[in-house]
């Protein structure tokens, strides 16, 4: 794997690039950095060119100006520009790039399929919603804020990562679980909290289900805390061409939960 930086907002920028074939970008989510995909790598590289950043204030990536959803989007905008010049230059049919959101990820993906609809060939919104935050749930997420900005990163994260799971799972797989919180150190408290700002602040977007012609792929944790069952539900209709594939001993991780049955999934965006 080879591992790269580029320059956005005067902040560096990291990601890590595998495989040969058509462009798959895997973006993280919430709390997480590029190594949240490494079962999904070793599996896709096969048979996609993945490219896997972290996000800006994640894992080995500087904050940037702009830590909206949008802005956001917009680091992963400059990354296909600077990653991908020779491919984008191919013919029109040939030159497409999937994008495979979990969580926030997900948030992410929409607003770029938003802005950038024919850049992209498919779309993947792995535990994730475009549905904008209730009332309750941004509520939720200010007292997070408060948390934060109290007690620290870490002493919040590490109470909210094992949730993420199954009980089941989480009791089996302890030391998976433990490293996800041990990673979380490397949080600084101000971008856990433009990470909380920026999804609080999203906009709906299931408009983007309705009008992106091209594949889109929903993921859903049956037993998902964070992303609703019944609300990852609702936007399955939505999208005119959708391909639905339901975990089902699964709750928010399902690059760990259900490795195999994610990554076979994946598989069919190419």
């Amino acid at each position: 794997m080879e591992q790269k930086t580029f320059t956005y907002q005067s902040s560096n920028i990291y990601y890590r690039t595998i495989g040969a074939g058509r462009p798959l970008i895997l973006i993280h989510g919430f709390a997480e950095d590029g190594d949240v995909w490494k079962n999904q790598i070793e599996f896709l590289k096969e048979y996609f060119y993945l490219i896997i950043p972290d996000l800006p204030g994640s894992g080995k990536s500087a904050m940037i100006k702009d830590m909206s959803i949008e802005g956001m989007s917009e680091t992963i905008k400059a990354l296909i520009d600077f990653e991908l010049q020779k491919f984008l230059s191919q013919p029109a049919e040939a030159k497409g790039v999937s994008l495979a959101g979990h969580s926030m990820g997900g948030y992410i993906t929409l607003a770029f399929a938003e802005k950038y609809p024919d850049m992209l060939t498919s779309i993947a919104l792995v535990h994730s919603s475009a549905f904008a935050d209730s009332e309750e749930k941004k509520a939720n997420r200010l007292k997070s804020i408060e948390f934060v900005k109290k007690n620290g990163a870490y002493e919040f994260l590490k109470a909210v990562i094992t949730d993420l799971f199954t009980e089941e799972w989480a009791e089996a797989n302890p030391e998976i679980v433990d490293r996800q919180i041990e990673k979380s150190k490397g949080f600084a408290d101000e971008a856990i909290i433009a990470y909380y700002e920026a999804m609080i602040n999203r906009p709906d977007r299931t408009h983007v289900l309705k009008s992106f012609t091209k594949p889109i792929m929903i993921i859903i944790g049956e037993h998902d805390k964070a992303v609703p069952f019944e609300q990852s539900m609702q936007q399955c209709y939505l999208p005119n061409l959708a391909h639905i594939h339901i975990l089902r001993n699964s709750a928010h991780m399902g690059m760990f939960e259900e490795t195999d049955k994610l990554n076979k999934a994946l598989l069919q965006l190419k």
